[in-house]
């Protein structure tokens, strides 16, 4: 058929997609490139600046809301802080590292086959050791309200048990996740190539639609980083006594929206099993 039917018969053509072949569970030969160095660098800065700019915007809030209720940017504020800085980072490291900056997405593009067993590692550490240094910063630069103030970390909401934080913290995190993957999807990029989708955009909304819903019960993690490294900071019994929830929830989460994007939205383990009968037997 060619373009001119058809363009006369109301049909917009679509691009080819291939799909990316799966990443190898041990690439040994990354260790030895400077681009998977430069992407660590990437992911541990990213991560220090999201939590640098998100808790400091946190704990400002506080500071003015305890002399005013009606003062600070509010729930709206800190989720829009959340969000955007989500969105600036994406965009700003995706073309470096993918710009994961949380250990969930990293697990859930790993479960994927996106990237390899070291490389999910190696972001992971990189992230959390970033986020350690973005929240050290906040205290060094807000030492006198940074303590009593709450550090900006996470834990279960008076009024809330920790089956309810962790039921949040799965959904919250499936959404952000699923949203990383249609965003990136190859095939929704072929097939809607005439509407241009900025990826960083569904995700940094994705990420401020979540904060709106779940501050009240977590704060918010979808984050294991970002709970690490406030936790480390801020060191109380409470929020070492919740951090489980903010690990496991997430990884749930991610793994649950890797799954079903990949296996049941592009039909992974139908086509998989479509070529196997498909090959002549022995």
């Amino acid at each position: 058929m060619t373009k001119d039917v058809v363009r006369e018969q109301g049909h917009v053509p679509r691009k080819d997609y291939v799909d990316p072949p799966p990443a190898p569970l041990l690439d040994m030969a990354e260790l030895r490139l400077w681009s998977f160095y430069r992407a660590l660098i990437a992911e541990f800065v990213a991560t220090m600046l999201f939590l640098y700019v998100t808790v400091a915007t946190v704990i400002g809030h506080k500071k003015l809301n305890a002399v005013d209720q009606c003062d600070g940017v509010g729930i709206l504020g800190i989720a829009w802080s959340f969000g955007g800085m989500i969105f600036i980072l994406v965009y700003c490291t995706a073309g470096i590292s993918g710009g994961h900056i949380n250990p969930a997405v990293t697990m859930g593009l790993f479960l994927a086959r996106k990237v390899s067993l070291i490389r999910a590692v190696a972001y992971m550490v990189a992230q959390c050791l970033g986020a350690i240094s973005g929240v050290g910063l906040v205290k060094a630069f807000m030492k006198s309200h940074y303590n009593g103030l709450g550090g900006g970390a996470n834990f279960v909401m008076h009024g809330y048990n920790k089956g309810t934080g962790l039921g949040a913290e799965i959904i919250g995190t499936f959404v952000l996740v699923y949203t990383v993957f249609s965003a990136t999807d190859p095939k929704r990029s072929a097939r809607d190539s005439h509407v241009p989708v900025l990826a960083p955009l569904p995700i940094g909304f994705a990420v401020f639609m979540v904060h709106l819903a779940t501050i009240p019960i977590t704060g918010t993690g979808i984050n294991p980083a970002r709970s690490l490294g406030a936790a480390v900071i801020y060191n109380n019994k409470q929020i070492w006594d919740d951090q489980w929830i903010f690990w496991v929830g997430p990884f749930v989460g991610a793994s649950a929206a890797a799954i079903y994007h990949q296996y049941i939205l592009r039909a992974a383990a139908i086509k998989a099993l479509g070529s196997f009968r498909s090959n002549p037997t022995n």
